[in-house]
């Protein structure tokens, strides 16, 4: 389990955003998100690094805590 801070998540929307972008490359992650925190917990077979740039795509910030 990874754990990410994301900045700039804001909605139910950004939610979906983060959690479509990390399945589409990998269907099986599982992908929790906690909108108060600001932290995306994910578990994939992806990269941290991958992750980072996935969240990163879709306009927010995030690093691996």
């Amino acid at each position: 389990m990874q754990v990410f801070k994301v900045q700039g998540m804001t909605c139910a929307h950004c939610v979906r955003a983060v959690i479509s972008a990390i399945q589409r490359q990998d269907p099986t992650a599982q992908v929790q998100v906690d909108l108060g925190k600001g932290e995306v917990n994910v578990q994939s077979q992806l990269g941290s690094e991958q992750v980072v740039g996935l969240i990163e795509e879709e306009g927010y910030t995030a690093t691996l805590v």
